[in-house]
């Protein structure tokens, strides 16, 4: 098997820095984890609250804490250095090479989208932004580490990509048409995802957007190297 990872993501229209965060950590007992954040509102300000607390919950996953209580502790940081007027939703998805399967912790009014080689769902139990309510809980669901197994994330210029045109994205009927072709990857899918909410918005986007797939397929190449590239455009 093979892991493919890829994210894809824009600012609001006319605002020059995205409020969405997202970082990458290894696993200390192996494996990954993504933590994407989306800071309230957008511009400077979302962007200094996301930093904050996806600095927090990598580095105590960098420590062996567990997600769900990664996502507990950066809560209490945030609520308590705030009062609890800031909030931000999060994300956390975990390849744990350990347990063998894929953990998605949300903390977000946007669902994520899973799915195996018999099909997708979404996972979408009720979830709470972190920062607000005195007490809060990640919702928490796990999937075998196997050939086919797909996870998208993404914040809420996805979710509400086309509303002010009265249109609403299906992301759960748009993903499973793109899954039925032959040998989609991570990449082509999260760029499709963005491609598809930047239409809806007109080629102008009404909120931060940020997409981020995981997936796993059969491996064809023999080499053992870890790869990982980057674009990022520059003004």
């Amino acid at each position: 098997m093979e892991l493919q990872v890829a994210v894809a993501k824009v600012s609001k229209y006319a605002v020059r820095e995205s409020g969405d965060t997202l970082e990458m950590i290894e696993r200390p007992h192996g494996g990954l984890s993504f933590v994407l954040v989306d800071g309230m509102h957008t511009g400077r300000g979302a962007k200094a609250i996301s930093n904050q607390v996806a600095r927090k919950v990598i580095s105590l996953l960098a420590e062996g804490v567990r997600d769900g209580a990664a996502a507990r502790a950066a809560h209490d940081y945030l609520y308590t250095q705030n009062d609890g007027k800031v909030s931000a939703e999060l994300h956390i998805v975990s390849i744990d090479l350990v347990s063998k399967s894929i953990v998605i912790s949300r903390n977000s009014h946007c669902p994520a989208i899973i799915g195996d080689a018999h099909g997708i769902q979404l996972f979408d139990q009720p979830s709470t932004a972190i920062g607000v309510h005195r007490r809060m809980k990640p919702v928490i669901a796990e999937l075998p580490l196997e050939n086919h197994a797909t996870v998208v994330v993404f914040t809420d210029g996805v979710l509400d990509a086309g509303v002010r045109y009265g249109e609403q994205f299906d992301v759960i009927g748009f993903v499973e048409k793109q899954l039925r072709a032959p040998n989609v990857c991570a990449q082509d899918l999260a760029n499709a995802i963005l491609t598809r909410a930047n239409e809806l918005d007109r080629g102008r986007p009404g909120d931060d957007t940020s997409v981020l797939v995981v997936r796993v397929v059969p491996r064809t190449n023999e080499s053992s190297a870890r790869q990982m590239t980057v674009r990022f455009p520059i003004e």
